[in-house]
């Protein structure tokens, strides 16, 4: 029976999640401070460490470096509210194994805890320096950059991806663009039983009409002007593997046409060829559209739709999964310091909040190429307001006049949106653009009844 140190300071709580653990087969000690933990850990060995990332005699990050010193081999985990994930992101790269923030997902908890005692903390990991570990971590993290966020969104989807992978349905992922939808295609054919043959990418607005065929089914070298030698064709190229169609909306109808009668009869012949090539393929599509109006409008074909569709997935915009921000603001952070050979540690407050209250019409590109470019202008240890780009003040002027955005007067202005919201919490979130959990918190804060 796995033994799990559990350090909380939060009596109730802690009670309540021993009690949680307890029932699912873990043997639980408890810590309400950091010198009753260093006591405990000294006394008796455990397989896990859970600790809050506020206590009354010790922050978690630094109680954690201690552990990780003295204890290299016991993997830790960091509990967190929802304000302070970007700290806990950090704690991730400077050795704790994960982090679970509250209020609680028993779900996640449990997997969070599962994979932890999975994980090997071997003396040679320990021994890396960490900014190498850094670049191991994120290699082994997914080499589609697939980044796992703690929204209800982001949940949903890496739920719908593991589901779907293991099969051989046709995908279609649906989503806003700038939203990750070619990351997504490639999760899916890394977790598929075809991973270890060819994904190939094919941006379908950037194919003409006249050249998709060839582009498709390859072409035979003299079958029309400019053939000057025989082509693979993207078909033939994702052979045993996975071909993914971006924005296939965008094709033309004669295209459509070709494209359902290759994927109904699973062979292609080559533009200028007798001969007629058996392909075996999983197709994923994407598009920014609404297909079925298209389909309505008579410019996207019914049973290509139904043939692309069997399952389909929601990419979700950043918008809808606010707590995911800062998770990826930091990792394409990360990214962008190696990329760009800088170590910049992260973001001041004062950015953090800008990026909270802008609306990222761009989604994750307009992020990982808004930190980019912060990365390169920063000369300091953080990245500060004064290397933004110039449209996140025209945003943050238009929002200040608004008579729900959160100032000196927090309290007043959450009474007026939860009055306007006729006391829903979600609705009052929204107007007030901040998440549900944070309202919650400032509820408390202000003891404004609920």
């Amino acid at each position: 029976m796995p033994k799990i140190l559990l350090i909380e300071d939060d009596i109730a709580f802690c009670k309540l999640l021993e009690k949680f653990l307890v029932k699912k087969a873990y043997d639980v000690s408890i810590a309400f401070s950091a010198a009753e933990a260093r006591v405990a850990v000294k006394n008796e060995s455990f397989d896990l460490i859970l600790t809050d990332l506020r206590l009354p005699d010790s922050d978690g990050i630094g109680l954690m470096s201690e552990f990780k010193n003295a204890y290299p081999h016991i993997p830790v985990i960091l509990m967190t509210g929802y304000s302070d994930v970007n700290t806990a992101v950090k704690a991730i790269k400077n050795g704790a194994a994960d982090y679970i923030s509250k209020p609680f997902n028993p779900d996640e908890v449990l997997l969070v805890i599962t994979n932890a005692l999975q994980t090997p903390q071997t003396e040679e990991e320990e021994e890396v320096p960490v900014k190498q570990k850094k670049a191991v971590k994120k290699q082994t993290s997914g080499e589609n950059e697939f980044v796992r966020g703690i929204s209800v969104a982001s949940k949903k989807l890496l739920d719908h991806i593991q589901l779907v992978s293991p099969t051989d349905m046709s995908v279609l992922i649906i989503g806003e663009s700038g939203t990750g939808k070619e990351i997504i295609a490639k999760s899916i054919h890394q977790q598929s039983n075809r991973k270890n043959n060819n994904f190939i990418a094919v941006d379908c607005g950037a194919i003409p009409k006249e050249l998709a065929a060839s582009e498709f089914f390859g072409h035979l070298k003299g079958s029309f002007t400019g053939a000057i030698s025989d082509k693979m064709g993207y078909f033939e190229a994702a052979n045993g593997g996975t071909l993914f169609l971006d924005e296939i909306g965008n094709l033309s109808y004669e295209n459509q046409i070709q494209l359902l009668r290759a994927l109904q009869e699973r062979k292609i012949k080559p533009v200028g060829s007798n001969k007629e090539i058996n392909v075996d393929i999983r197709i994923i599509t994407a598009t920014n559209e609404d297909l079925r109006e298209a389909v309505k409008n008579g410019d996207f074909r019914e049973d290509l739709y139904h043939r692309i569709n069997e399952f389909s997935i929601q990419s979700p915009s950043l918008k809808d999964r606010d707590e995911d921000l800062m998770v990826f603001a930091d990792y394409f952070l990360e990214k962008a310091n190696q990329q760009l050979n800088k170590e910049i540690i992260g973001f001041s407050p004062e950015v953090v909040s800008i990026f909270q209250n802008y609306n990222w019409p761009g989604n994750l590109r307009e992020l990982q190429n808004c930190v980019k470019r912060a990365t390169l202008l920063s000369r300091g240890d953080f990245i500060e307001s004064d290397v933004l780009p110039a449209e996140f003040f025209q945003i943050q002027k238009q929002t200040a006049n608004s008579s729900f955005s959160l100032s000196d007067n927090e309290k007043e202005a959450i009474i007026h949106a939860l009055s306007k919201a006729q006391n829903n919490k979600s609705e009052a979130a929204k107007l007030l653009k901040i998440t549900r959990k944070t309202l919650y918190n400032k509820l408390k804060q202000y003891n404004i009844e609920q």
